[in-house]
């Protein structure tokens, strides 16, 4: 194994500034300080500081004008979805809503999946299914199932619910670890997906949505179960 990067001051820096912005103490529509006053403040450099504004606006987060400042863009007006991974590092808070857009579009994707699937994509989603139940642990587990949702997003023809598809697994990513528990039982995970992918199969668009909302639904009350379960050790609680 690797040994992993350590954080640089660029890294540590940038982290600060995010949370800062994140936590509401930079405003959105407010400017930053100065430069050399931040710099000062934070004791790094100008050239440290334009690195780590950098990576917030590439994150649009900021946004800087040559001779004005920089000011704290307001990303829940004008931001994307790509933002998301960010801010669930920043509050799980945002996993609750996740779910919300999940069950609405995981159920429309099995349902158009069922009107437009060609038999080659339902023969890659059997496979797929299966290598769920055949997964070692958790982990595994998890990544396979994530591949059979990739799937029926692409089995739509709809690029766009493959692209959605793939920024709501992106946004677990911070706290994937604490959603394992769905997962534990390979067996269990393979049968609560495998009526969606059966339904597909069989072209019955009603089906399938029913089936997606089901699972989606068991799957959320399990993940928020363990993510409580996760708080409260941590808290100290049981």
């Amino acid at each position: 194994m690797g040994v992993l990067p350590r954080e640089t001051t660029v890294d540590v820096l940038e982290r600060r500034l995010r949370e800062d912005i994140l936590a509401g103490r930079h405003p959105a529509g407010s400017y930053l300080p100065p430069e050399r006053e931040l710099a000062d403040e934070f004791g790094v450099n100008r050239t440290t500081l334009k690195h780590a504004f950098g990576r917030l606006v590439h994150a649009g987060l900021l946004e800087t004008r040559h001779g004005v400042g920089t000011r704290v863009r307001d990303f829940l007006r004008l931001g994307g979805a790509d933002l998301l991974p960010m801010l669930v590092r920043h509050s799980p808070d945002w996993i609750g809503e996740i779910f919300e857009v999940r069950r609405s579009i995981g159920a429309l994707i099995a349902e158009r999946a069922a009107a437009r699937a060609t038999p080659a994509q339902v023969t890659e989603l059997r496979a797929l299914v299966a290598a769920v139940r055949d997964a070692d642990d958790g982990e595994d587990v998890q990544l396979a199932d994530a591949e059979v949702h990739r799937a029926l997003a692409r089995a739509t023809g709809n690029r766009v619910y493959v692209l959605l598809t793939n920024t709501l697994f992106n946004a677990y990513l911070p706290v994937r670890a604490a959603l394992v528990d769905p997962f534990l039982d390979a067996r269990a995970a393979h049968d609560r997906l495998a009526p969606v992918v059966d339904a597909v199969a069989a072209g019955d668009q009603e089906a399938a949505r029913a089936a997606a909302g089901t699972y989606l639904s068991a799957t959320e009350r399990i993940m928020l179960e363990g993510l409580a379960r996760t708080a409260g050790h941590r808290d100290g609680t049981r």
